[in-house]
Parts: structure tokens; C-alpha cells; sequence
């Protein structure tokens, strides 16, 4: 069942699926009776519904007609109760609402709802009055938005816990979410509702909103708090269901490519071995969070421009829509033709630059970056499959496969628009435990169980959500209070940042951003509750500002950007430029400014410790005994090294990090500017000495010491130190053990929060959710060869650690 925007969930308060089942009268959800409605029998309640739209078809044209006789700038709040308001609410059950005559007053502060029906708060403000902005002279004060009003009164006061707002256009259906971070509504377009005659949106509103929902004494016994109960059970039983969906879609997708007769070159490729199994499964990945992406964006109605023409947005959902493409699939079985392939990839290689004539914003980022090849704009994530070819059957399995759910032998809907990022995080880590098979000749792709836990051996986990919030209570939380403090409390809130070392498909950081977010968007409305826009706009900025990640998995720290883009999504601008905040590295393996400048007793450079000179497997002992004496020598060799040591200067690093950090990225332009500074400042003189130094500084660690072989000693550092070039084969040695281990220094990857004095933060507070590792995956980092003994511990996915 499809409600189109008439009826909008926002927050998963009470879920699309949840709704759909209301409205059918589904028996397994508590209240769904007649008898509950206080009818007799189903017609009854039909006819009830019927008596009730037929009334207020007619009081909608009465009120819309004296509407038009008022001016436009007119609040209209006695002609919107009396004309359409109160006869609603009479309809609904609630008999002739009375003004509530004083204020609410809890916890010493007071709120100036218009009305209430026993437990529930009902704000009954005009049309001229927008539900999210202030409504100066009406009822509450002119500071106060009446969805602010009524959702701070649910938060605060214990005694009420649902409550509606409306303005005779628009009714939302609230409850108190104060443990959440995020805005939760049910919303029901009034206008669009009675001007389109949508009665079947009307009956959900009569089922949802009828005072039968809320009359029990007993708040929490009442049966919308049932209901949300239910979805909230449902919901964790769904998340787990959805992740077969989408190992089903992958192996649909997998296979359907491979057997598709005009894709030759995708499979002389893999059987060739220039296109690995590894890769075309990343690919493949890239290509199912792709369509997650587009799912969630439009049925939130977050992909389009809001300020492109009508005809243009219509267009877009007529023809080019996903959701076009997924009723077809529930439709169809499909046949041998490309033409939705076609349709799907014409709209993922637009949303890089973007298209005005489909309402398209450019998002650009490596998600749906572009390429010009052979004539032909391509995708840079998806280089192999982008040009390949694939039939409607095999698409339209796919999308079915990813878009039902199965319960009980009845395939119900997914609700993306109630999905959230981080519920797809444990999904998604889900998926990169699989390993892929295939055999490309005969068209078969498959997906196995790994065996062990590859995700545990490389000391990353998805974190369960009750830790992450309680790790937000007492790390997160008293910085934010402190920083609202401030004397200019936003830039102090801004200027935060939270830290995930093992980051995954990023569930800390995205909840992290969520606390923010409504911390700043508070601040910026004044104190009251902000607009869904409003919140929505300070993500971005968090997500943009305050938000860094790393992780050893060049997948894990993928899907940790699509997670916070998909958080932070805008309609009508760019995806944040991320790359310089979300980064790949083994968080456990690096240097810091006060190890490398180090001194010993006598004010001398340590350089490289003696103790990187312990026989490791594979080493000669001899060699190394004879390294040590070499680099403890050449320590003390203080007439040639230790007056002439060129200092890095960590802290113009960090400020030149930090504005690239204040630019702006609010349009397309603005992002590549963003990305090319970053791209300078890898290249930049500066940070590749800076680098090549600290590399050198942990290689010396896991640096094979054999007879003949280049060495790396203090002789060879701090002759770089002073501002001398290693020999080739040395420097080689560096660059290979580098890129092998991944060596990650906070310091220079993150200089903007990690290069203060000393090797320090910067002053900003800094939020670090602890690293989780096993002792046995310590030592396996820690110890020589790292990447290739992961490789050795997980025979099935060496791909992984590449």
C-alpha cells in the first residue's frame, strides 16, 4: 500500500509497514478490533470512517472557502479551529475540544498549548502559522515553533507521552523521544489529503489518530504506545531478516552479470585474473549500497531538489524513479531485455555532475563520481560492471530480493524510509564476512560463510547500540554540555571531535553525529525544538566539522562514508567531502611527534629505540646484533646528527589542515576545491617528508634483517632527519613496509585535531571511542609481517588486507 506523501513517517516512530498493517486490519497488532474503535463490527467501523470523510469532505471546502476571503500573511487561528479543527478532532472522537485556560507547568517551565484531551497535548494553531517556524501571537510565545512546543512538553513532562500538532494543513503525531537524537513523527497532509480526495490516507489518519488510540489512563498503556512497542520488537527482528535480503540481491546481481551474453569482457577479465574475485565482489557491494542509498533518499524524499520545477521532479518519478523500478519488480517477473538496467544507470551516472531536467542534484564523492572513457562517461566505483550489461529478470530478482522482506510465508515491504545508517552498519559488516566464489564460464556467483571471524581477527566489531549510547553518555555528553557553555556555544560545538579508531561501517560515528546535530540545531533555533530542516542542515555540518574515522578494511571505511552520507544527505546539495575525516590505516601502528623527537639523558636524538633491533622470525641473529651497535653508534655521533636535525613543523601542518577544514563545501564546486587542497597537501613537500619519516621510524620495527640486505639504522634516520635523501633501495624497503602495514600517524593524517604542542590534540576537545582488539590480534599486528599473517589466518578472503 502506498500513501504517497500524503501520509510521512519521519524517525520510524510508527513504521510505513506498521501503518500498512493498521490500515488492513492485521489481527496480530493489539487494537486493530472493531470493538477498540467502540464499533460493533467491521462494517461499522467502515461506515464510521465513511460518515467521517463524508462530514469533513464538506467542512474542508467551507473553511477553504472562507480562506479565501482572509488575506495571505493572515494567522487565521479562530477561522482555522472553529471552520476545520475542532470539527476534525470531533469526528476523530474527541467531542468539542475546550481551550486549555493556563499554561502546563512542569519542572519549572511552562507550556502554552491551546488544548488537551486528558493526557494528551493537542496545539491548535492557524494556517497562516508554519508548523516548524515561531509563531509570533499565537498561543506559546512568539519564540516558540508549535512542533517545538508540543515535542519539548513531551520531553519534559512524565505525565504526557503522545501529543499532536497542527495547523489545519498539516497534523504530526508526536511523542516524547528524549533518549533519541533524532526528530520522530508521524505527518498527515491535510490539504493534499482533502484536496485529492485520498480517502484511503484518510483512513489511516481516522485508525491512527482516533481517540480510541489514546483514552487509556494509563499513558503507556495506551494503544499507539502498543503499537510503537511492537514496531520497535518488529524492527530488530526485520534487521535481521534484511541482512539475507541483501545476500540474496548480491548473489542475484553476481550471477546475472556473469551470464549475461554481451558481457565477454567482464568475464575474460576475472578468468584472466585482471579483474579479481575480491574486486568484483566490492564492486558488487558498491553497487547494492548504491541502490540502498537511492531507496532511503526518495521514499524520505531527500534525493531531489527542492527548488527544481515541478514538471522536472515529476518527470524524474514517472520515468527514472527506483521506486518506479521496484513496483515493476513486484510486478513483474522480467524478461531478457536491459531497458531497466538502462533506466537505473543513466540515473546513478547523473547523480555526478547532477540533472536539472530530473530534478537530480550533483552529489558527486566516490559513490557516483564519474569518468570520461571511449566517449562515454563511466562510474569510477563500478569500472567493470557500469559498461556491462544485465537483464530485467535478473535486475528485477535483485530488487525483490532486496525490497521484501519475508514473515511467517508473507513477503512484506522494506521500510527504507524507516531504515536508519547505522542499523544497515551491522548489515553491511555482515557482508564483508562473506567470501565470494564464482565461476565466471558458467555464469555462477555465490557467497559462503567465512570460516572463523575475519571482522574479530582484525580487532573490528560491530559495536551493539546500548554500548554505543552508553559510551555517548559519559564521553560524548559532558563535552557537549561544556561547550555549550562557550561564549560563542556553536563554534564551540563545531569545533568538537569525536575519534572512532575502528570505525567499520561507522555506528559510533553516526550516533555521535546525531547528538551533535540536535545539540547544534538547538542551539541555532534558540533553544526550542528545531525543524526537521533545520536538524537535518546541522548534520551535514557535523558530519563535515567534527567526524573522523579510520579502519585497516578499504571496504569498512567505504560503507562508513555511505553511512554518514546517507545520515547527512541534504536535498539539493553535494555529499561531504569526507576522505580527509574517514580514512584507511591500522589505527594501532604509528608514530607520534614525541616519539620522533624524542631525546635520551644526555639531549641527544634518540631517533630509532635500540629496541627495534629484538630478532624477530625470519631474522639473523647476528645481523641484528651488529644493526644494534650500528644505530646505538650513530646515536651518539652527535657532532654529525646532533645539532643539524631539520624539525618538522607539525603545527603549520595541522593549520593547514584546519582550512581546508573551514571551507566550505555547500556546492559542487566547493567539494572539488576541497578534494584538489587535499590532494596538495598530500603532495606537498611538508607532509611526504613528514611521512616518509615516520614511516621509516616505524619500519625499522618490522624490517627484515638479513645478511646483504639495505639497512635502516640511526645512520640512515637521522641522516634523513637532517634533510638528507635515503638511498633508493632503502627508501623502497620504507615505502613497500608502509604500504604493507598501513601505518597510520595520527599526527599528519589528522593534523587539524592531532598536531598541537607536543604531538597533542590542538586544543579542541577530542571524543575517542577505545579501540577493541584480542590479545591475539595485538600480537599479530604488533609482530613482523602483519597484513601477510592476516592473510595467512584467513585463506579464504586474502583479498581483504589488498
Amino acid at each position: 500500500m502506498n500513501f504517497g506523501t500524503t501520509v510521512k513517517v519521519v524517525g520510524g516512530l510508527l513504521p510505513q509497514q506498521l501503518l500498512e498493517r493498521v490500515a488492513a486490519g492485521d489481527a496480530a497488532l493489539p487494537g486493530t478490533r472493531p470493538a477498540d474503535y467502540h464499533e460493533d463490527s467491521a462494517n461499522g467501523l467502515s461506515q464510521a470512517m465513511s460518515r467521517a470523510w463524508a462530514a469533513l469532505t464538506g467542512r474542508w471546502a467551507n473553511f477553504q472557502a472562507a480562506r479565501a476571503q482572509i488575506p495571505a500573511n493572515e494567522r487565521a487561528t479562530t477561522l482555522t479551529r472553529e471552520r476545520w479543527l475542532l470539527p476534525l478532532f470531533q469526528e476523530l472522537g474527541y467531542g468539542r475540544l475546550q481551550a486549555e485556560r493556563g499554561a502546563i507547568e512542569t519542572g519549572g517551565r511552562t507550556f502554552a498549548v491551546s488544548h488537551r484531551w486528558g493526557h494528551v497535548p493537542l496545539h491548535l494553531v492557524g494556517v497562516g502559522v508554519h508548523l516548524d517556524r515561531p509563531a509570533g501571537g499565537e498561543r506559546g510565545g512568539p519564540g516558540n515553533r508549535p512542533h517545538g512546543l508540543v515535542q519539548d512538553l513531551l520531553n519534559h513532562a512524565d505525565g504526557h507521552l503522545w501529543g499532536m500538532a497542527t495547523n489545519g494543513l498539516v497534523l504530526r503525531l508526536l511523542r516524547d523521544h528524549r533518549s533519541l537524537t533524532r526528530q520522530a513523527y508521524v505527518e498527515f497532509d491535510l490539504e493534499a489529503m482533502f484536496a485529492g480526495e485520498h480517502y484511503s490516507a484518510f483512513r489511516v489518519l481516522y485508525l491512527l489518530c482516533h481517540v480510541s488510540r489514546v483514552e487509556a489512563t494509563d499513558p503507556g498503556a495506551c494503544i499507539l504506545e502498543q503499537w510503537h512497542k511492537h514496531a520497535k520488537e518488529d524492527g530488530v527482528r526485520a534487521l535481521g531478516r534484511l541482512r539475507a535480503c541483501v545476500e540474496q540481491a548480491l548473489v542475484a546481481l553476481g550471477a546475472g552479470f556473469l551470464k549475461h551474453r554481451a558481457n565477454d569482457d567482464l568475464r575474460a577479465r576475472l578468468s584472466a585474473g585482471t579483474l579479481t574475485v575480491q574486486d568484483y565482489y566490492r564492486q558488487l557491494l558498491r553497487l547494492a549500497y548504491r541502490l540502498i542509498f537511492l531507496f532511503v533518499a526518495e521514499d524520505r524524499d531527500m534525493l531531489l531538489d527542492r527548488d527544481a520545477p515541478p514538471d522536472a521532479r515529476q518527470r524524474f518519478q514517472r520515468l527514472y524513479a527506483t521506486r518506479r523500478l521496484r513496483t515493476l519488480a513486484m510486478q513483474r517477473r522480467g524478461g531478457p531485455h536491459s531497458d531497466g538496467w538502462h533506466v537505473l544507470r543513466l540515473v546513478m551516472r547523473q547523480l555526478d555532475r547532477g540533472n536539472p531536467d530530473l530534478a537530480l542534484p550533483a552529489l558527486g564523492s566516490f559513490l557516483w563520481a564519474g569518468e570520461d572513457r571511449d566517449g562515454d562517461r563511466r562510474s569510477k566505483a563500478l569500472p567493470d560492471l557500469d559498461p556491462a550489461q544485465l537483464t530485467n529478470e535478473d535486475l528485477y530478482r535483485a530488487l525483490r530480493d532486496l525490497c521484501t522482506l519475508s514473515d511467517a510465508n508473507v513477503r512484506r515491504p522494506v521500510d527504507w524510509a524507516g531504515v536508519q545508517a547505522d542499523e544497515l552498519g551491522s548489515v553491511y559488516e555482515s557482508l564483508m564476512e562473506q567470501v565470494p566464489e564464482l565461476n565466471a564460464a558458467a555464469g555462477e556467483f555465490r557467497l559462503r560463510a567465512a570460516a572463523g571471524n575475519e571482522r574479530k581477527t582484525t580487532g573490528s566489531y560491530y559495536t551493539p547500540d546500548s554500548l554505543v549510547q552508553c559510551l555517548l553518555d559519559s564521553a560524548l555528553d559532558p563535552v557537549l554540555e561544556e561547550a555549550c557553555k562557550a561564549k560563542d556555544p556553536e563554534q564551540a560545538v563545531l569545533a568538537l571531535s569525536v575519534v572512532d579508531p575502528a570505525c567499520g561501517s561507522g555506528h559510533f560515528l553516526v550516533a555521535a553525529a546525531r547528538r551533535i546535530a540536535m545539540r547544534l540545531a538547538r542551539l541555532r533555533s534558540g533553544g526550542v525544538e528545531p525543524s526537521p530542516e533545520e536538524v537535518q542542515h546541522a548534520t551535514r555540518d557535523v558530519v563535515g566539522h567534527c567526524i573522523y574515522g579510520v579502519d585497516l578494511n578499504p571496504m569498512a571505511v567505504e560503507l562508513c562514508k555511505v553511512s554518514l552520507w546517507m545520515e547527512a544527505l541534504e536535498p539539493g546539495r553535494p555529499l561531504s567531502f569526507l576522505d580527509a575525516h574517514i580514512q584507511r590505516g591500522n589505527a594501532l601502528l604509528g608514530a607520534t611527534p614525541e616519539l620522533l623527537e624524542a631525546k635520551d639523558a644526555n639531549g641527544l636524538a634518540v631517533g630509532i629505540p635500540d629496541d627495534a633491533f629484538a630478532a624477530l622470525e625470519g631474522d639473523d641473529k647476528p645481523t641484528v646484533s651488529l644493526l644494534k651497535k650500528r644505530n646505538k653508534a650513530a646515536r651518539t655521533q652527535r657532532d654529525l646528527f646532533g645539532d643539524k636535525l631539520v624539525p618538522i613543523d607539525f603545527a603549520a601542518l595541522g593549520a593547514a589542515m584546519a582550512k581546508l577544514d573551514a571551507d566550505g563545501d555547500g556546492e559542487l564546486e566547493d567539494v572539488a576545491r576541497k578534494a584538489a587542497a587535499y590532494e596538495g597537501y598530500l603532495a606537498s613537500p611538508e607532509y611526504r617528508r613528514a611521512k616518509l619519516i615516520a614511516d621509516a621510524w616505524c619500519a625499522a620495527f618490522v624490517w627484515h634483517k638479513l645478511p646483504g640486505m639495505p639497512a635502516l639504522t640511526n645512520a640512515e634516520f637521522l641522516n634523513l632527519r637532517a634533510g638528507h635523501a635515503l638511498t633508493p633501495p632503502v627508501e623502497a624497503e620504507v615505502r613497500r613496509l608502509a604500504e604493507e602495514y598501513q601505518f597510520f600517524h595520527w599526527h599528519l593524517q589528522f593534523p587539524d585535531v592531532f598536531a598541537g604542542a607536543g604531538g597533542g590534540q590542538t586544543g579542541a576537545a577530542v571524543v575517542a571511542k577505545p579501540a577493541i582488539a584480542t590479545g591475539a590480534t595485538a600480537v599479530v599486528a604488533a609482530g613482523k609481517g602483519a597484513a601477510a599473517s592476516k592473510k595467512a589466518e584467513n585463506p579464504a578472503q586474502p583479498g581483504l588486507w589488498d
